[in-house]
C-alpha cells in the first residue's frame, strides 16, 4: 500500500511540474540594474597652469563605452527566417498463391464446393501518406540603452539593460545581455545586436493582452509532454 501511495506521489509530482506558471517579469529587476564605478578621487587643482586635469576635454578622441558605468546603444536588427517542409509516401503490395495440388482435382476435373476450390490467393495492399509543413518569422528593430556592468581583461566589454514602456492595457519591455568587442563599438557608440556576442534579447508585455495571448495552466499541461494521449 505505501509503494502504491509513492507512486501515486511521483506520479502527481510529474504532473504538476509540466503546470508550474512562472511569475510575470517585473521592472527594476536588480539583475538588470547598472553598475556604478567607483568614484574617482578629485584631482588637485593646480595653481598657475593653463591645463586642468579635471576640466579638460578630449577633442581628437571618440566618445564611446570603454569602462564599467558607461552607457552603450545597441541597435536591434534582428530577422529570423525558418522553413521546413516533408513528404512521406510508403506502399507496399504482396500477392501469394497457393494451389491446391494433386489433392485440388479428382479424375482431372478441380474439387469445389459451392463454388469455392482448395487453391488459395492471398493479397494484401498497405499504403500510408504523410505530409507537414512550418514556417516562422521573426523581425525586431529598435534601439535600447544598455551599461557596461564590467570589463575583461581582454578588453571585451560586459553589457546588461532593460527598457520598459507602458502602455494603455499593459507594459512591453526589451532586455539585452551580451559581450561586445570595443573594436564593435562605432564612432556614435553604437552596436549592432548581430556584434553581441551571447547575446539574450527578450521582447515581452505583461497586462491584460499579453495574458489573453497566453495559454492557462490547464491547456499547457495537456498540450506538455506528461500527457500520455
Amino acid at each position: 500500500m505505501k509503494t502504491l501511495f509513492g507512486l501515486w506521489l511521483v506520479s502527481a509530482a510529474l504532473c504538476l511540474s509540466g503546470c508550474v506558471v512562472s511569475g510575470p517579469a517585473k521592472p527594476d529587476d536588480p539583475f538588470y540594474a547598472p553598475v556604478l564605478a567607483p568614484t574617482p578621487a578629485p584631482v588637485a587643482f593646480s595653481n598657475g597652469s593653463l591645463y586642468q586635469a579635471n576640466t579638460s576635454r578630449e577633442l581628437f578622441s571618440d566618445r564611446k563605452a570603454t569602462a564599467v558605468g558607461d552607457i552603450l546603444t545597441v541597435v536591434l536588427e534582428e530577422k529570423t527566417v525558418s522553413r521546413k517542409s516533408s513528404n512521406l509516401d510508403v506502399k507496399k503490395d504482396s500477392d501469394i498463391s497457393i494451389p491446391g495440388g494433386a489433392a485440388a482435382q479428382v479424375l482431372g476435373n478441380p474439387v469445389q464446393f459451392k463454388g469455392l476450390g482448395l487453391d488459395t490467393n492471398l493479397s494484401a495492399e498497405r499504403e500510408f501518406k504523410g505530409q507537414a509543413g512550418a514556417a516562422q518569422s521573426n523581425n525586431l528593430v529598435g534601439d535600447v540603452a544598455v551599461s557596461v556592468v564590467d570589463v575583461w581583461p581582454n578588453g571585451t566589454l560586459v553589457i546588461r539593460g532593460e527598457k520598459w514602456i507602458t502602455l494603455n492595457r499593459g507594459d512591453e519591455y526589451i532586455r539585452v545581455t551580451g559581450l561586445v568587442r570595443p573594436e564593435d563599438v562605432r564612432p556614435d557608440n553604437t552596436v549592432l545586436s548581430t556584434k553581441v556576442a551571447n547575446a539574450r534579447i527578450s521582447y515581452a508585455g505583461t497586462g491584460t493582452l499579453a495574458d489573453s495571448q497566453s495559454m492557462g495552466w490547464l491547456s499547457r499541461f495537456f498540450n506538455s509532454a506528461y500527457w500520455p494521449f
